[in-house]
């Protein structure tokens, strides 16, 4: 069966180019890709009834609105994409560089996959492509440093957070954690959730607040 993607972008070179890369995935897939321009046309076809067979969507994040629905961007396309089509994974591209917005962006849509298009050639849209089937979340060199420098800024892991991740680390759960810092079980429990919250990981375990947090130089 063909993996069906949806692709929005309102360059029809950059869509034809991608659909080529992505044709030389690890798995040898078929693709079968549909591609689309602006957020009207894109808005059609995700509320369409047969969307649901789309297994991943490609989204720009700046594209010609759709006013009457007030679909202005890619992001708002994203919000419609999690509601209409939930099992389908989201791959955003952006040219906005700004940690505030790519902040947002993933707290928001939590995209499978955030690339800057400066930041990112053909090989590494295939990186990411192959990794989004693995079932990995791919985030381009400037997402990373971004959302490091957004969650370190504005404060969010405290002393209390970033004790409980180097414990995590070491292999400690809860119980020893919660003896160590002198708190309860719950508090720590409630603590984790907090951080994988600010860590955009999204029903996550230990391993995925630990792997984050490597990947974020953290730890």
């Amino acid at each position: 069966m063909p993996f069906k993607i949806l692709m929005v972008d309102d360059h029809k070179t950059m869509l034809i180019g991608y659909k080529s890369i992505l044709e030389f995935n690890d798995k040898n897939l078929e693709l079968d890709v549909t591609f689309s321009h602006d957020c009207e046309d894109a808005y059609t076809i995700i509320t369409s009834s047969d969307a649901s067979s789309y297994d991943l969507v490609f989204l720009d994040r700046s594209l010609p609105p759709y006013l009457d629905k007030k679909i202005k961007s890619g992001e708002d396309l994203a919000v419609l994409v999690r509601k209409q089509l939930p099992d389908a994974k989201i791959i955003m591209l952006t040219s906005h560089a700004e940690a505030f917005v790519i902040y947002d962006i993933v707290h928001k849509i939590r995209p499978n996959g955030l690339l800057i298009k400066s930041d990112f050639d053909g090989d590494e849209l295939l990186i990411a492509f192959n990794k989004i089937l693995n079932d990995e979340t791919y985030f381009s060199e400037t997402v990373t440093a971004a959302l490091k420098e957004q969650i370190i800024s504005r404060g969010y892991l405290d002393t209390i957070d970033r004790q409980i991740i180097t414990l995590l680390s070491k292999g400690l759960r809860n119980k020893t954690i919660a003896s160590e810092l002198g708190l309860s079980d719950s508090a720590v429990e409630k603590r984790k959730v907090k951080i994988k919250d600010y860590l955009n990981i999204y029903k996550g375990n230990d391993e995925d607040i630990i792997t984050e947090c490597r990947r974020l130089g953290f730890i």
